[in-house]
């Protein structure tokens, strides 16, 4: 499909919402009407007052014009609106998130509560103006209302720490994350975890000469697991050492792969102090392990589950991918109930996200996702097992253009993936890849860069440090400062 702007140069939205509808979608702009293609093409044509919109798909043919109301929305979502009847008209079909683009959908909602007051104004927003689904309309205002206690007991100065351990001992097919694989990088290990010491430790001195308050720590990657054991302690035994551990409400270490994560690393990873871990099946089907490249079966995943039981872990994330290829809507359900069945304090439930850098797409293995959507159903399960969904976010290139949600038991939420998510906390990343953010006391946010490769963290090493100079000068230029 050929999206054809004649006369438009803000065209980002535009551009998002009709990619939900044609995923194959190329654009070009025009300052006169082009010659057409035979067929498959979108012409948008601007015009003094509003925006004539034609589309051809399969060789039928459809159009409408919108008229710009100066005392309407923006003029983007107005033609956005438009196109969408539009698609809607032509395919026979909506989008569960209607018009909207962006990931953060609960921030949305929250921001139009600052200015509406009354959550059903904001609800039929969602509705008659963004055009969301009603069953979207529900997920979001569920999340919405659990999340309000947690903000409403956030504090200026409170801020997480992210540290980033960018290896893994294999790539899956579908990841696009800054991670590289043991096989290719295993002599950078050692270099990099002796730097990232030295960063958490110039870290825990700004925090504290700038009267910082650490509420939680999550250490991710890739796989923080996919170091060796003296490594990771030589990390987390540095952690414990730099910061009062004893006021620190949440520490997470994603353990998520269960070929590098044993019982040793598990006792590691409870001696110095964290208190949640992640261990990610993604499915429970050894045919979709194989097909996405994970070199673990589900008994391996079994094996490690017992473990981190066995060390004492009483709060256990687990993720599932809906839309794996190999996997079908009986087997993304089995892998559902077994994460309940197992006692599964947090499961989170991600949509299959077709990332360029994947493998997937590198390779142009993408399949018919005609079951995501049923697979995704099946999240009414946890429900009626007490989970409750506690936050959520979207991607770009999510198949069907559905969500990521996180569910929780009551009192297992993650206090780190709300703040991560709705951005209202302070998070400051040590590690390659990680992206500082601060957030000022009247919601100001300032993001500031590591490099995202291990060889160039460890190469360029005082570039690093000077960035932490950047995010505390960021701190203080907000007004954080130690009473």
């Amino acid at each position: 499909m050929q999206l054809l702007l004649v006369n438009y140069d803000t065209h980002y939205e535009i551009e998002q919402l009709s990619r939900m509808f044609f995923r194959q979608l190329t654009v070009s702009k025009h300052t006169s009407t082009p010659a057409l293609p035979e067929k498959d093409y979108i012409l948008i044509e601007k015009s003094e007052t509003g925006f004539d919109i034609s589309i051809d798909t399969d060789g039928k043919q459809d159009k409408t014009s919108v008229t710009i109301d100066p005392d309407g929305a923006k003029e983007e979502m107005q033609l956005c609106t438009a196109a969408y009847k539009l698609y809607e008209k032509v395919l026979g079909h909506g989008l569960p998130w209607g018009v909207l683009t962006g990931v953060r959908p609960v921030r949305l909602m929250r921001n139009l509560y600052k200015t509406e007051e009354k959550l059903q104004d904001v609800i039929e927003k969602f509705r008659n103006t963004y055009l969301v689904s009603d069953e979207k309309i529900q997920l979001c205002t569920d999340v919405f209302n659990l999340q309000q206690p947690v903000i409403d007991s956030g504090k200026p100065k409170d801020y997480s720490l992210y540290i980033s351990i960018p290896f893994c001992p294999s790539r899956c097919s579908y990841c696009s994350f800054v991670s590289t694989s043991i096989k290719s990088a295993g002599h950078l290990m050692q270099g990099y975890v002796d730097n990232l010491c030295e960063e958490i430790r110039y870290t825990a001195r700004k925090a504290e000469e700038t009267g910082l308050n650490l509420k939680t720590i999550y250490m991710g990657g890739g796989t923080p697991t996919a170091i060796t054991a003296p490594m990771l302690e030589q990390v987390m035994k540095t952690v414990q050492e730099c910061f009062d551990l004893s006021k620190v409400e949440e520490y997470t270490v994603e353990a998520g792969r269960p070929d590098c994560t044993d019982i040793e690393k598990l006792q590691i990873i409870k001696k110095y102090g964290a208190n949640r871990v992640s261990i990610n099946p993604q499915t429970f089907s050894d045919n979709v392990l194989k097909a996405i490249g994970r070199n673990h079966s589900h008994a391996d995943f079994l094996r490690c589950v017992e473990d981190a039981r066995k060390v004492g872990f009483d709060s256990i994330n687990m993720d599932l991918i809906a839309g794996l290829p190999e996997d079908t809507v009986e087997g993304f359900e089995k892998s559902l109930r077994g994460c309940i069945e197992l006692g599964a304090e947090n499961i989170t439930v991600h949509t299959l996200t077709m990332k360029r850098a994947s493998n997937l797409v590198i390779r142009n293995e993408e399949h018919h996702y005609d079951d995501v959507e049923k697979m995704i159903a099946k999240n009414s399960i946890l429900a009626e097992h007490g989970y409750k969904p506690y936050y959520m976010y979207r991607q770009k290139s999510t198949v069907k253009n559905l969500e990521n949600v996180g569910f929780s038991q009551s009192g297992h939420e993650s206090l780190y993936n709300i703040y991560i998510m709705e951005e209202i906390q302070t998070i400051i990343s040590c590690g390659a890849g990680g992206v500082s953010k601060v957030v000022g006391p009247k919601g100001e946010l300032k993001r500031i860069y590591n490099y995202k490769y291990p060889h160039e963290y460890i190469k360029d090493f005082a570039a690093i440090i000077a960035r932490k100079d950047e995010v505390f000068d960021t701190c203080r230029q907000f007004g954080y400062q130690k009473d």
